[in-house]
């Protein structure tokens, strides 16, 4: 997902997309997943000279991404769509609002209960033993910046240091997330619940563990059949519900949750066995993925009445 913040940030990305030929990279990218440049400047019947200067604009902007796979005695440039959905703040930000934020990192989990397959990594190593649960309550897991499991859950903490008498009308969690295939299946749904405080806010299906090409931040030593990339969601709740990347997936609102504070705030994901697509859960942190982002956490407060 793409989020622009106001209509002036996004001028870039209406521009790059105000063009017939770039729309149909990215149809093209998206109906046939990877393809290499001079494969892509057949289905388009463009040259590459051309097909070039397009995948520039789009890379520029986040919807294409470019990466080199040795073929012979060479290298071919290999592309792929990295858009999902693009969301568009159309009334910016208030400056003046109150917003507390903070990061979490992803082996800073409070509780988990996870199966195999499963596994906890920092960018420059394994933790433990893969597949094997009981490394998930190692001490070096707070080291650990990827995460993943058949099903099962993993909650955290959210630091929550709003000032006092504040009560909090939004809460937004940004993270990088994919399903869990053995090795890797760029189709391979798995359904994912959230929750605040044991409350159920909501579920996202992931469409798959993707692994056709490397991560930007994938570290080098990371193993090439394993998943390299998720998607980044943005989990809201506000007055008006709840909501994944501005589709409302639920009516649980802030005003419901009681959220001020005082409150312990708990945020768990989960993959129940009794979902209707069990497939798993991965949390990419920084030095992974395609975001290079911890789990992201933004509050906005209020006084309360």
């Amino acid at each position: 997902m793409i989020h622009i913040k106001s209509l002036e940030d996004g001028l870039e990305l209406f521009k790059t997309l105000g063009s017939d030929i770039r729309i149909e990279i990215i149809k093209v990218l998206l109906d046939e997943g990877s393809l290499n440049m001079n494969d892509l400047a057949r289905h388009l019947n463009i040259t590459n000279g051309a097909l070039t200067s397009h995948i520039k604009k789009l890379e520029e902007c986040g919807l294409v991404r470019v990466s080199s796979e040795a073929l012979g005695h060479g290298n071919q440039k290999i592309c792929s769509a990295t858009l999902e959905r693009i969301l568009i703040d159309v009334v910016p930000e208030k400056k003046d609002q109150d917003i507390y934020t903070t990061d979490i990192k992803v082996g800073h989990y409070l509780d988990c209960l996870v199966y195999p397959t499963c596994g906890i990594c920092s960018t420059e190593k394994a933790i433990g033993e893969v597949d094997d649960p009981r490394y998930f309550t190692h001490p070096d897991r707070f080291d650990a910046d990827i995460l993943w499991f058949t099903k099962g859950f993993v909650e955290y903490q959210i630091p929550n240091f709003i000032p006092g008498n504040q009560k909090i009308d939004e809460l937004c969690i940004t993270a990088e997330l994919s399903s869990e295939a053995p090795g890797y299946n760029n189709v391979w749904p798995s359904d994912i619940y959230f929750y605040i405080n044991n409350t159920f806010v909501g579920t996202w299906t992931s469409p798959g563990d993707f692994g056709d090409v490397k991560g930007v931040f994938t570290p080098d030593w990371w193993f090439p059949m394993w998943n390299q990339y998720g998607l980044i969601k943005m989990l809201v709740i506000n007055h008006d519900g709840t909501f994944i990347d501005g589709l409302k997936i639920s009516d649980v609102t802030t005003d419901s949750l009681e959220l001020t504070s005082k409150s312990n705030i708990k945020f768990k994901l989960e993959v129940p066995d009794t979902a209707e697509h069990v497939g798993g859960l991965t949390i990419f942190g920084k030095g992974f993925g395609n975001y290079n982002q911890d789990i992201n956490v933004k509050m906005k407060y209020s006084a309360m009445n």
